[in-house]
């Protein structure tokens, strides 16, 4: 369990706290390509670690992000006129370019420059892979453009949504790097779900409930190794890379795609959860990309026109008594991520972690807690940079595989864990 400082300091990301500043070194996913599908579009409303935002692209195709609200009485840009190179506030019209810069003050003469001192907030802002991605830290300490293999593959061949998750980030991204729940919660799904069904690896999933957990430090965060019971004398592994703050990756069943998350905090008690598919070697099926779209594998359906799952708190997430007790679900909800994500706010909005009584399968999450606390204090006491901002660490993969008994999967499955344009993943 964690004292309740400790559980302060990793779940609040507001500017100023050690965590928000941590989060802020990053390179983070912001929005859906297609929610600026082009110039002059609607604008779009963005908060992310509790600040709030307008996000647009202008007349040119620029993309900008800047403070929500006008600097002349607050009123919410929102609601502005996407225009000639600009956002204008209906109110009294005046003007903002993508980097937040006043460009006109109708009521005031324009030989007065006084438009010109008077400039937003404004955050770079860059689309890749169909994401918009947002680096919020010190300017001069932007990092390199995000790698990840998922956003550097051909479109045909990568899928990405996004759904809102009523939960603070952690206990969210926790149990993304937990592999010993799949065995119960997901176990109805294993040989249904069709971007999971046909691996061999199922079955060692659903014969073996006491995975044992290996974990190793990698340069950006983690690798977290569940052994199950494979052959005689073999280990089923399945090994999930996190990498700071907030990726992580879902080991791979047979051919099917490659999957995995970004938790990214709203605020406090709300989060962004960013699912990704993609194959490094084909392209996508028709079916598969159906699939996503329907909510099946790691992905969501959603409430018309939002990006809310239409499963939610409000209705119980459409739980099925009779599909639980049947044991066509194991939990009576339906999908992989909505299984998840009603358990995860089921906690709380801020699970209490010192009321929590951890055990050996809990180990991954205890080190990226320990890391995250460590490279949190270490970025605010000494200016530490901190691990996984560097692309070399984003290029990597999680693995399905069966090894000798003998073997350790950090040094066996090394190559497997790196990611290299046109290489087969690892997968049973």
């Amino acid at each position: 369990m964690l004292r309740k400082e400790q559980n302060d300091l990793l779940t609040q990301t507001s500017p100023g706290t050690p965590m928000g500043n941590l989060f802020r070194r990053y390179w983070l996913p912001a929005l859906l390509a297609e929610e600026l599908p082009e110039p002059d579009c609607p604008p779009v409303r963005l908060q992310l670690l509790s600040e709030r935002m307008l996000a647009f692209r202008d007349t040119q195709g620029r993309l900008g992000v800047i403070d929500e609200l006008c600097a002349h009485r607050g009123v919410s840009l929102w609601f502005g006129r996407n225009e000639e190179g600009g956002i204008r506030c209906p109110y009294h019209g005046w003007k903002y370019d993508v980097t937040g810069q006043c460009i006109d003050v109708p009521s005031e003469p324009t030989e007065s420059g006084y438009c010109n001192k008077i400039k937003l907030k404004s955050y770079p802002l860059v689309e890749r892979g169909g994401v918009i991605w947002i680096y919020m830290g010190p300017p001069e300490l932007q990092p390199s453009l995000p790698e990840w293999e998922f956003a550097t593959v051909p479109a045909s061949q990568s899928f990405t949504s996004k759904r809102l998750q009523e939960c603070n980030w952690l206990q969210a991204l926790e149990g993304g790097i937990d592999s010993s729940h799949v065995s119960f919660l997901h176990s109805g799904n294993l040989n249904t779900d069709p971007l999971f069904k046909g691996a061999k690896g199922n079955q060692y999933n659903q014969n073996d409930l006491k995975p044992v957990f290996d974990v190793v430090p990698a340069d950006g965060g983690l690798y977290i190794g569940a052994r199950r019971n494979a052959e005689e004398g073999k280990f089923y592994w399945r090994i999930t890379p996190w990498i700071m703050p907030c990726f992580t990756m879902v080991p791979p069943r047979g051919d099917n795609p490659l999957h995995g998350h970004f938790w990214v905090p709203i605020d406090d008690e709300h989060n962004w959860a960013w699912s990704f598919d993609y194959h490094p070697t084909r392209a996508l099926t028709e079916h598969e990309v159906q699939a996503m779209k329907d909510g099946k594998g790691v992905h969501a359906r959603y409430l018309p026109g939002t990006y809310r799952p239409l499963q939610n708190k409000d209705n119980d997430y459409l739980m099925d008594r009779a599909a639980q007790k049947a044991g066509t679900t194991y939990s009576g909800i339906e999908g992989i991520a909505m299984q998840d994500a009603s358990l995860q706010e089921s906690m709380g909005a801020i699970q209490d972690r010192t009321r929590e009584n951890l055990v050996s399968t809990d180990n991954g999450i205890i080190m990226a807690r320990q890391r995250l606390m460590k490279a949190a204090k270490a970025l605010l006491e000494k200016g530490e940079a901190p691990p996984g901002t560097d692309p070399q660490t984003q290029r990597v993969r999680s693995v399905a595989i069966v090894l000798p008994s003998d073997q350790a999967f950090k040094d066996a499955a090394q190559d497997a864990l790196r990611a290299e344009p046109g290489k087969k993943h690892a997968s049973v």
